[in-house]
């Protein structure tokens, strides 16, 4: 019951928080809340329906997903791309991983905030992936410009592959751009209408309309 009382308090009126405590007591206590008896006599259910008690369980929000679909869409895409390098046999090998690996092949060795700004990362998120890779051996550090820096580069085992990497990718860019020549509606239109839909209100303003209208939220 104390911890009942606990999560009620300030919540409710002192009077209201009494009167559960009493009617509660009445009942024989919380235990007779939590496992009522056959009877279920008017004292215990009016006391369920004040403490908000109930047998069912609460609604999910999480069954209701309007881009779910594309989410599940773009990891099975990506498993068949994971497929591709497991026919390959190129083992160990990501494919979160590979869009660094070719813009080092590409640019050379690079600080961690240097390759985190060239593909759109923060340092932080990039920083653990690219210790992920090194682990993988796929990367490397190296001393930088200066004794306290570092430059991240690929291994010669990931040098050994990057030209398969950069064909992998190409191959998948023109496969895209044959699914997307195949719908009324491509996904790369539905992004810009999207951008230009979010510059005219973002997406945290429309968040945040919507939780203002929700007593839930308050």
């Amino acid at each position: 019951m104390d911890e009942v009382a606990t999560r009620l308090e300030g919540s409710v009126s002192p009077a209201v928080l009494a009167l559960v405590k009493a009617q509660v007591m009445q009942a024989g206590g919380f235990g007779a809340v939590t496992e009522p008896p056959p009877t279920r006599n008017s004292t215990y259910i009016s006391t369920v329906k004040m403490l908000g008690v109930t047998e069912e369980h609460a609604p999910d929000p999480t069954q209701q997903s309007h881009w779910r679909p594309l989410r599940l869409l773009q990891a099975s895409m990506d498993a068949d791309i994971a497929r591709i390098y497991s026919e390959g046999r190129i083992d160990g090998l990501k494919t979160n991983f590979v869009m660094e690996l070719l813009r080092l092949h590409a640019c050379g060795p690079m600080t961690i905030t240097e390759l985190a700004e060239s593909v759109g990362r923060t340092h932080s998120a990039l920083s653990q992936k690219v210790a992920a890779m090194r682990t993988a051996g796929w990367v490397q550090t190296v001393p930088g410009d200066d004794a306290r820096s570092k430059k991240v580069t690929l291994t010669d085992n990931a040098r050994s592959i990057v030209g398969r990497l950069a064909a992998e990718w190409q191959a998948t860019e023109a496969a895209i751009a044959d699914i997307e020549a195949e719908i009324p509606y491509p996904l790369t239109r539905v992004v810009t209408d999207i951008e230009q839909a979010l510059e005219r209100k973002s997406f945290h303003d429309r968040i945040a309309e919507k939780l203002a209208e929700d007593p839930a939220w308050k």
